[in-house]
């Protein structure tokens, strides 16, 4: 029997959650099938969801960035979750010292604590009250640098993006979008989705342009947008969340390093500690998906249980083509 538009989730709604004056608006965008709702449409040169691009729109049109803030971007599934922990114990660490026991990251999820700008605040085109947040404003977003609000552009704000290698962003995407269709409708094939990939759809893809479109701005502009990699910080956690620190204007002190502060931001961010907080076991967000989806492996390499010496080749190509003479390399292993 089918399941209809009405008792799905929102996140796997198509049009049912979209505002009347947007239905027209998305009847002639290019569409593509859905990651997880029905279909995926092309709006400013990448894809989304439709109930995404009006959280979009609204967020354009509305946000008003404050020369303070501080925006973490990703493209989903670049390890985004952690990255949001990090940034909100290091900014908040003189509010919130990391030694206290009940600090905000340990009862509730790195989202609710970071939102997102499309996909939270501005979701259902709604009008976010904004006054609450203290300063620095802490947000995230997967909109690509060009479809940033200008307000974000014009002014002073700080943008952290965080880069991950295409074969373990595509494992985790598959798997976490197949996790919110379970129960609901049926799931995607790897095959199907890995081909939709390397055209460049996927969520706020083509994933070249959202990559390069950064790495382009945070070497033109380093005071404004700093670059990390995922597996990089796997790699140096210290020595990466020092740099985070410096670039976001609140570097550690010599007696926060001798009293272990940076150690243990780094213990309480870890995918071991959050997984089993409760709030992550059993709790839910705002948008009714388990906080439990967020939090799978964490590793680097996983694509190496899944990909075929043919879906290796064929993102190979894709990849060379699409990344040649910009400098950017990816870490596999």
């Amino acid at each position: 029997m089918a399941t209809s538009q009405t008792s799905l989730p929102k996140y796997l709604q198509d049009l049912e959650g979209v505002n009347e004056v947007y239905r027209k608006f998305f009847s002639v965008l290019p569409k593509e099938k859905g990651w997880m709702g029905t279909y995926m449409y092309n709006y400013q040169d990448f894809w989304a969801s439709a109930r995404t691009i009006q959280g979009v729109i609204a967020c354009q049109q509305q946000f008003q960035a404050q020369d303070s803030d501080i925006i973490l971007v990703t493209s989903p599934k670049a390890g985004t979750t952690w990255l949001k922990s990090l940034l909100f114990v290091l900014v908040n660490r003189k509010k919130h010292p990391v030694f206290e026991q009940n600090h905000p990251l340990l009862v509730k999820n790195p989202h609710d604590l970071i939102p997102f700008l499309e996909l939270t605040l501005y979701a259902d085109g709604q009008v976010p009250n904004l006054s609450s947040f203290t300063s620095p404003r802490l947000l995230s977003t997967h909109v690509p640098f060009a479809s940033l609000p200008k307000s974000v552009l014009d002014s002073r704000t700080k943008l952290v993006y965080l880069c991950r290698n295409p074969r373990d962003i595509f494992i985790s995407m598959w798997h976490f979008t197949n996790k919110l269709r379970l129960h609901h409708i049926d799931t995607n094939s790897m095959e199907e989705m890995f081909d939709l990939f390397c055209k460049g759809v996927s969520p706020y893809g083509p994933f070249w342009n959202h990559v390069l479109e950064y790495w382009k701005q945070s070497i033109e502009k380093p005071n404004k947008v700093l670059f990390l990699m995922y597996e990089e910080i796997k790699a140096q956690p210290k020595l990466l969340l020092k740099c985070l620190a410096e670039f976001l204007e609140c570097p550690f002190s010599i007696e926060e390093e001798n009293l272990g502060v940076v150690d243990e931001i780094l213990r309480m961010c870890s995918f071991e500690s959050l997984s089993n907080l409760e709030v992550n076991t059993s709790g839910k967000l705002s948008t009714g998906a388990e906080n439990k989806v967020f939090f799978r492996k964490g590793e680097v390499g996983d694509w190496k249980n899944y990909f075929t010496t043919e879906m290796n080749e064929k993102l190979n190509h894709v990849i060379e083509q699409k990344f040649q003479g910009s400098g950017l390399r990816f870490l596999y292993i």
